[in-house]
């Protein structure tokens, strides 16, 4: 005859699986094929530009310094007979174009920027400035008249140049070491002068003044430096 009581309870014994669910997590984690496993998240990455020594800085690298940027002009490395090593650095400032002098220890570290340079051609100046296109991307930039200043004395469109840009802003032009512009307006040359004894005056159709050779003539293209604004040479060709 049964009694009322039942057979006794099975122990519980947790699957494989369930086991596999409660172990840690990081037990889970790795008994995951590889391709399944959760990406771990990276870190962000830092928006601070990269650090580098005050004595390896050369004409040409833009720094950060006290917030402002700047490009090496000159960076002169002295040892003295006594004291640390320092590295005496001529700066030009980006936005003023102002240079400053500044002494810092050959082994301080300075904020380094990283400048994009685009080659841009020049198009035409509007009421809102002057429109230079990338010569790559076509992409199209309106730059003020206060930024380009004196260059503007040496573009005529569809001539290019190089623009600096930080953090996606324009903050430096350069031109090419000459360029060629057309006499619009010189005197006649004088009887008797040679192209070393007398130079006259003439401007350019840029509105630029410079002094030329007395054999030069109204419309005649030349060769002009864009460091000094001097006459050169007559332009190839002419």
């Amino acid at each position: 005859m049964r009694s009322g009581v039942g057979p006794p309870a099975r122990a519980y014994r947790p699957s494989r699986d369930a086991l596999r669910y409660n172990a840690p997590r990081a037990q889970r984690r790795a008994a995951l094929p590889a391709s399944l496993r959760p990406l771990r998240p990276r870190p962000p990455a830092s928006s601070k530009e990269p650090a580098v020594r005050a004595s390896e800085l050369r004409p040409g690298n833009a720094v950060i310094l006290d917030g402002r940027l700047y490009v090496v002009v000159k960076n002169e490395h002295t040892k003295p007979g006594k004291g640390p090593a320092y590295a005496a650095l001529k700066l030009k400032d980006l936005e003023t174009g102002a240079h400053i002098d500044r002494r810092l220890g050959s082994t301080d570290d300075v904020e380094a920027a990283t400048l994009d340079r685009r080659t841009m051609e020049y198009l035409y100046t509007d009421a809102s400035g002057h429109v230079f296109m990338d010569a790559e991307t076509f992409d199209q930039v309106t730059l003020a008249d206060e930024f380009m200043g004196d260059a503007m004395l040496y573009l005529t469109p569809n001539t290019q140049a190089t623009i600096l840009f930080h953090d996606g802003r324009a903050v430096q032009v350069e031109l090419p070491a000459a360029v060629e512009l057309t006499v619009t307006d010189t005197p006649p040359g004088i009887k008797g002068a040679t192209a070393t004894n007398q130079l006259k005056e003439a401007t350019l159709e840029t509105g630029l003044k410079t002094r030329v050779p007395p054999f030069i003539t109204t419309g005649e293209k030349i060769r002009v430096s864009t460091a000094t604004g001097e006459y050169l040479s007559r332009a190839s060709g002419d």
